[in-house]
């Protein structure tokens, strides 16, 4: 188990804009951070990273957090597994005490898995470094294709030996469970139960995620035999989806990042080979035709694409569906394709590095100009054949959401293909209207769904009752049974209370009688009596009341970085602010002042307690009325009015004091 001070020295190191910032493309807007929210897909930033609060936001989803809450969400990790990562990257020595066994029997399966994978990952490395087979098998053969041993030991290339149980054994031997060697597609199960080897006699090639785990393998076949498969790869596992997946992409993203531009390949060797030429903004589909779940990775760090693929009829179809997928994806794309049936593996060693490295350089041709004249060359003079090539290459620019580059690219294609712009917008707008016919009979469908159904919300926007309260969710006709959360306004008035501690919490306010105290004392000591609907706002009250016990009042980052997914999201929501004030305003030229929300703490603090105190008055009265609608006894009903009227006499009161200015 990790310490509790090696766990705050690395919240405490961990910086906000570094650990987002090396999977998301951040720009820098005023003092806060945007770029596109990696948790949806949207087109129009709304993710924000505040480097003074040390939080994440996105205004689309809701998404949120601190350092750790980014990597747990995006990479799907334990608690423990965010602090080991985190620890790594800041190069923390984790500190640990001992694990009881009921301790260890708790172990994550996931993070079990995760560790298995590492583990077979130093097992094919050892049998390819340190065996007299792998020497002279799988590391002769990775140097007959020119790998140099920095560039091998970098992508964790390795060796399984050619024997039925070699890694079965040795898992089984270091006491990890049988079954999860199947569960990740290290093994194979016979009829009878048993397991062998799935990657036995080939070279092996890790599959990383983005934070260089090891999640998958591929493996290559070094027998003749026909046969046998080239390539055998992982299968889908708890840890393993090869569409959200890019080979390389953990090595590539700095690159891609400063380069603002990501080379797409079709293989694992020929990612390898860039690299050594000294091209490292390059990823690979990994051999699988790609997928929209790729394209969003690559979307994050850059809107730029280049398609190098084989120059054979095989490569050149694949090129052109990345093309459109890519387009409708927002990304600027250009395509390259090899002389001679060659990839970028097989060319870097025929002309060497430089010489490569000045051809993608200078043979990058726009998709339009590409497509265009890869169709003319099979139509050729045919005028129905050159129809369905102006037809296609017209499908392809309706997929762009850009409007400026569609009108760029329709005056290419006008001119390439010798047609009127008129008869191609023509075209253009024709094709969308059949495509927006074809959505909104999808959406049709959706909406006949069984009620149960969830339905998430369209585009970025949250879902429409995420902030109404119940009275307008009744208006609004909202579904008694519908799973999204209601908040009430009495929740919303706790929440207030909330924002007002993690914000202002600290700040000292002079209060009449009582001299300069921070708001949070005061202000729970106003409302000490008041009892909280809300978990999440129950929680964090609770905290700041044990914590006043002596006389201290926590920092927002404890709950920023809490366990508790409800407290860290709350947390998060009443820190996080979309907008800030420009400074093109509270200047001497405009006259035109603005005041900041914390030059009327006092105000505002006594304003929420008297909003919460009517809020819970108001609440009290309904119960009572509920109360007088059951048969009562002449004692229990004059009790209950009598209570009633005490508590319309308190809400009177604070309606009273709400209306008029009370800040003394």
């Amino acid at each position: 188990m990790i310490t509790k001070e090696t766990i705050d020295k690395v919240l405490d190191t961990a910086r906000i804009e570094e650990v987002v910032g090396e999977f998301v493309d951040l720009k820098k807007r005023g003092t806060s951070l945007i770029g596109n929210c990696p948790f949806h897909n949207e087109k129009t930033p709304s993710f924000h990273v505040s480097v003074a609060k040390g939080i994440y936001k996105c205004f689309g989803c809701g998404a949120g957090g601190d350092s750790l809450k980014f990597v747990m969400e995006l990479e799907k990790f334990s608690y423990p597994e965010a602090i080991r990562y985190l620890a790594s990257k800041y190069s923390i020595e984790i500190e640990e005490v001992e694990r009881s066994p009921a301790q260890m029997a708790a172990q994550d399966k996931r993070e079990s898995l995760y560790v298995l994978s590492q583990w077979a990952g130093k097992f094919f490395k050892q049998h390819l470094w340190e065996t007299d087979s792998g020497k002279a098998i799988a590391l002769s053969y990775f140097k007959e294709r020119g790998y140099r041993d920095d560039i091998i030991k970098k992508f964790d290339l390795g060796y399984s030996p050619d024997q039925w149980t070699a890694l079965v054994d040795a898992a089984k031997k270091d006491g990890f469970q049988e079954s999860y060697l199947s569960d990740i597609g290290l093994a194979i199960e016979r009829d009878d139960k048993s397991l062998y080897d799935r990657f036995r006699g080939r070279v092996i090639f890790p599959i990383h995620n983005l934070t260089g785990r090891i999640i998958g393998f591929g493996g290559r076949t070094l027998k003749t035999e026909k046969s046998t498969p080239k390539y055998v790869n992982s299968p889908e596992s708890e840890i393993y989806h090869k569409s959200d997946v890019l080979y390389g992409l953990n090595h590539a993203k700095k690159a891609v990042m400063d380069a603002d531009l990501c080379y797409l390949v079709e293989g694992y060797a020929d990612v390898i080979a860039m690299h050594q030429a000294g091209v490292e903004n390059v990823v690979s589909s990994s051999g699988t035709s790609l997928t929209t779940g790729q394209i969003k990775l690559i979307s994050r760090f850059t809107k730029n694409v280049v398609i190098l693929y084989d120059g054979d009829a095989a490569g050149i179809k694949a090129s052109l569906r990345g093309t459109d997928m890519l387009l409708e994806e927002g990304l600027n794309v250009k395509v390259l394709l090899f002389p001679d049936g060659n990839d970028p593996d097989s060319y870097i060693k025929q002309v060497g590095s430089s010489a490569f490295i000045a051809y993608i350089a200078a043979h990058q041709e726009d998709f339009i100009f590409y497509k265009t004249n890869i169709l003319l060359k099979d139509a050729k003079d045919d005028p129905i054949k050159r129809a369905e090539v102006i037809r296609d290459v017209v499908e392809s620019i309706a997929l762009i959401p850009d409007e400026i580059k569609v009108s760029v690219f329709i005056r290419q294609c006008s001119s390439l293909l010798d047609i009127e712009e008129r008869v191609l917008l023509t075209e253009l707008n024709k094709i969308r209207i059949n495509k927006a016919k074809a959505q909104d009979k999808k959406a049709s469908s959706a909406r006949s769904a069984p009620s149960h159904m969830s339905i998430g919300p369209e585009g970025d926007m949250p879902p429409p009752d995420f902030f109404m309260t119940e009275q307008e969710r009744s208006e609004a006709g909202m579904p008694e049974g519908s799973t999204e959360q209601v908040i009430t306004a009495e929740v919303l008035q706790e929440r207030e209370i909330v924002r007002i501690l993690l914000n202002y919490g600290r700040e000292l306010v002079s209060w009449e009688g009582d001299g300069d105290i921070p708001v949070a004392p005061y202000l729970l000591g106003s409302i000490e009596d008041l009892t909280f609907d809300d978990s999440a706002s129950a929680k964090i009250v609770a905290v700041f009341k044990k914590q006043a016990e002596n006389f201290e009042v926590p920092e927002a980052k404890f709950f920023i970085g809490h366990e508790d997914g409800d407290i860290s999201k709350l947390a998060v929501d009443c820190i996080a602010s979309r907008y800030e004030l420009s400074p093109n305003w509270n200047d001497d030229k405009r006259k035109i002042y603005i005041t900041k929300e914390i030059e009327h703490l006092k105000e505002l603090v006594i304003q929420a307690i008297y909003r919460i105190k009517k809020r819970k008055f108001a609440s009290e009265m309904h119960k009572v009325r509920e109360e007088l609608k059951q048969p009562l006894s002449a004692e229990d009903m004059e009790i209950a009015l009598h209570k009633y009227q005490k508590l319309k006499e308190g809400e009177q009161l604070l309606g009273n004091l709400l209306g008029n200015t009370i800040v003394k």
